[in-house]
């Protein structure tokens, strides 16, 4: 194993409520019955611990209520490594809640109360120079303000660092942003809203990514899912196939699929290497409940890989937290 760069992650962390339902509710309509439980979440806190977990050596920056949700949170970061020297913990605004329902084929609906990540700020970023400037790769996403968003952007380039850009939750993005990204890794909706080209298969994909990098952007991974994901530089572009197993719940794959690549980049791996890295280990955190809960260790992305498929050998996952 390559040793690990630094990875530089700014975003959110929630609190997920998870409950697993036999179906997902309708508007306006109350299911009974359903298994609920409680464990941590928010886009930037996955994708932090899905790099770390993967053997990236991760810096989070992070806004935090001064709550129980924040305390743990906080316990949870430093327990998987992760540096929190620039996760602050805010006054004024409660820590991020997520409520989310799961459906029996592990798809899912969700809603976020943002809390202290609405005001993750580029004053908090400047504090954290110095990270930027130890990092070869920022990994961001859009559950933070996008004047923030902008400010990591800037830093990255002026460290010098590659910046992967998650586009979720979906939303329209300005031409100055793409031109700073090293790699956008929207999923299939994504894609079609930045640039109203439909993702159905294999030839939308390849529109979307072609347009993509006409705006500017250096590489392009749409994630297609259980079909893999979608590769495109200015050299060439291709599908790089994903795993077929029998998914439990779908919350959090993207992010650990970003955490992931930002690991085996950050490692000096191609970009087809690092889908296919990625690629294995979201395919590993669908067959688990739970987002961060469900983040593969290196050990089991390497032993899938080694072997092509989801294996049932690997570790049963974390037990969630329990509300």
């Amino acid at each position: 194993m390559t040793p690990p760069s630094s990875i530089l992650v700014v975003g959110s962390s929630n609190t997920d409520m998870v409950i697993k339902l036999h179906r997902l509710p309708k508007p306006g309509e109350t299911i009974l019955g359903g298994l609920f439980c409680s464990v941590p979440g928010g886009k930037g806190a996955n994708q932090a611990v899905a790099a770390a977990r993967a053997g990236g050596r991760v810096t989070f920056v992070a806004r935090l209520g001064r709550d129980r949700f924040g305390d743990a949170a906080l316990a949870g970061f430093r327990a998987d490594g992760v540096k929190v020297n620039y996760v602050v913990r805010d006054p004024s605004s409660p820590s991020g809640v997520a409520l989310i329902f799961v459906g029996p084929d592990g798809e899912n609906s969700i809603a976020v109360a943002p809390g202290a990540n609405g005001n993750l700020a580029a004053a908090d970023l400047r504090k954290a120079r110095k990270a930027f400037r130890e990092a070869s790769i920022v990994l961001v996403q859009l559950e933070t303000p996008m004047k923030t968003v902008a400010a990591a952007a800037k830093l990255a380039a002026a460290a010098g660092a590659r910046l992967i850009l998650n586009p979720a939750p979906a939303q329209a993005l300005p031409a100055s942003l793409l031109r700073r990204v090293s790699v956008l890794t929207p999923n299939a909706s994504e894609a079609e809203l930045l640039t109203g080209i439909a993702v159905a298969g294999r030839a939308g994909a390849a529109r979307a990514a072609a347009a993509l990098l006409a705006l500017g952007v250096r590489n392009v991974i749409i994630t297609l899912g259980a079909r893999g994901a979608y590769v495109a530089d200015r050299d060439g572009q291709g599908l790089v196939r994903g795993y077929k197993t029998r998914a439990l719940d779908t919350t959090g794959a993207g992010d650990v699929f970003n955490g992931a690549l930002a690991v085996a980049l950050a490692e000096g791996k191609s970009l087809v290497e690092a889908a296919r890295f990625a690629n294995a280990a979201a395919a590993i955190s669908v067959t688990r409940m739970g987002a961060q809960a469900a983040a593969p260790t290196r050990r089991e992305i390497m032993r899938v890989l080694a072997a092509g498929r989801v294996d049932a050998a690997l570790r049963p996952p974390a037990q969630p937290l329990k509300a």
